[in-house]
C-alpha cells in the first residue's frame, strides 16, 4: 500500500465524521453568557456599519476567517477550492488545513493562491510533526507550495491520543516552534483544535516570537468523539474525555487579559456573527470557523453548494454590522468600547 493511503483514508473519514451532530460538543463554549448592552438611540447608520480590518498586510471586509479543515485526499482538495472561492469573494481569510499528507504524497496545494490572491491564505502543520525529524523543513515546505502569508501550527494532544495512529510523543515540540519562529520567512501562528489554549500557555508562545494564537477552545467540533468513532472496541475508555478542554469564552477572556495587544484569533464552536462579534468585543482580533462553513458547503455529505456557503458567510456580516449597530458603534474601533456583560455583571464598558 502507498504510504499516503491510510492518511488519506484517515482525512476523508474525518470529514464525513465532522458532518455528523453527534461529533459537536454538547456542551457550552461560553457565548450565550455574553451580554452585549443594547443602545436604544444608535447614532450610525446601519447600511454604513464598517467592519473591515486588516490581518497578515491585507485589507478584509470583516475579522473572519474560514478556518483549517482538512488535506491531503482528491475530495479535500475539492473542499479547499471551494472554500478558497468564498473566502476570495468575500474577503475574508482562510486558513487551510494539515499540509503534511499532501506534501508528502507529493501535491500541490500552489493553485488555491490563483484562487484567492487577494486575501491571507494560512498554512498548517501539526505541532508533534514539527518536532520530528525534518519537521522543520516540512514547515518551509508547506509555506512555499502554497506561497502561504503564515504558518499555523495545531497543537492537538487529545486528538492524537484517543486516534487509533495517534503519535503522543510530544518531547520536543515547544522547541521546534522556538526554532521555526527563528527561521520562518512569515509569521508563525499557533492554535488548538477544541480544547483550548490557557493564558500562560499564550503568554509563552508570544514570548518565543509567535505572532498569532487562536484559542480554539471547547465548544465546537469535538475531536476527541471523532477519533473515538473511529476506534474498534476500545472507545468507551475515551468517554471521560469527550468533554476535556477550556471552553472558548474562558479561554478568550484570559489570553486577551493576560497578552494586551498580542494578535488573537476566537474560534471554538461559534455559530453566527453575534458570537463573532462577541468575541472581537472579548478581545479577538480575528473569529475563526471550520465546522459551520463546512456543513453549509456540503450538502449530504456529496454534492459542493456555493452558492449556500457564499450566503452564510454574508450572513454572518450582516449579523456583526447589526450587533455593532445595536450597541451604537460605527466600526470596530468604537465596538471595543461597546459594554458587555457575563453572567449579568458588567465586565468591560
Amino acid at each position: 500500500m502507498h504510504p499516503d493511503k491510510p492518511a488519506a483514508a484517515r482525512k476523508d473519514s474525518h470529514l464525513d465524521l465532522a458532518l455528523d451532530p453527534r461529533t459537536q460538543s454538547p456542551g457550552e463554549n461560553g457565548f450565550d453568557r455574553l451580554r452585549l448592552t443594547h443602545c436604544a438611540l444608535p447614532e450610525t447608520n446601519l447600511a454604513t456599519i464598517d467592519l473591515t480590518t486588516e490581518f497578515l498586510g491585507y485589507q478584509l471586509e470583516a475579522p473572519l476567517m474560514i478556518g483549517a479543515m482538512t488535506g491531503g485526499t482528491k475530495r479535500a482538495e475539492q473542499i479547499n477550492h471551494a472554500l478558497a472561492t468564498i473566502a476570495e469573494n468575500q474577503s475574508i481569510a482562510l486558513a487551510v488545513g494539515s499540509q503534511r499528507a499532501a506534501l508528502q504524497a507529493g501535491q500541490s496545494a500552489r493553485i488555491l493562491r490563483d484562487l484567492a490572491p487577494h486575501i491571507p491564505i494560512i498554512g498548517n502543520l501539526g505541532g508533534v510533526q514539527l518536532a520530528q525529524s525534518g519537521g522543520i523543513d516540512l514547515a518551509q515546505a508547506a509555506v512555499d507550495d502554497l506561497q502561504a502569508d503564515a504558518i499555523a501550527i495545531h497543537l492537538n494532544p487529545l486528538q492524537e491520543a484517543v486516534q487509533p495512529e495517534g503519535e503522543t510523543d510530544w518531547v520536543g515540540v515547544k522547541s521546534a516552534i522556538a526554532t521555526l519562529v527563528k527561521t520562518a520567512a512569515v509569521p508563525v501562528i499557533v492554535k488548538e483544535v477544541g480544547a483550548g489554549i490557557t493564558a500562560v500557555l499564550a503568554a509563552e508562545l508570544f514570548d518565543m516570537g509567535v505572532t498569532a494564537v487562536d484559542v480554539a477552545g471547547f465548544g465546537g467540533t469535538n475531536w476527541a468523539r471523532i477519533e473515538a468513532a473511529r476506534r474498534r472496541g476500545d472507545a468507551d475508555m475515551f468517554a471521560p474525555f469527550f468533554d476535556w478542554g477550556v471552553p472558548t469564552v474562558d479561554c478568550l477572556r484570559a489570553v486577551c487579559h493576560a497578552c494586551p495587544d498580542r494578535l488573537v484569533i476566537a474560534s471554538g464552536g461559534v455559530r453566527h456573527g453575534l458570537d463573532a462579534a462577541k468575541a472581537i468585543r472579548l478581545g479577538a482580533d480575528m473569529v475563526a470557523a471550520a465546522g459551520p462553513m463546512l456543513a453549509h458547503l456540503v450538502a449530504n455529505n456529496a454534492a459542493f453548494d456555493l452558492s449556500k456557503l457564499q450566503d452564510f458567510v454574508s450572513g454572518w456580516k450582516q449579523q456583526m454590522a447589526l450587533t455593532l449597530f445595536l450597541t451604537g458603534a460605527s466600526d470596530l474601533a468604537a465596538f471595543r468600547q461597546a459594554e458587555i456583560c457575563c453572567d449579568g455583571a458588567v465586565i468591560a464598558r
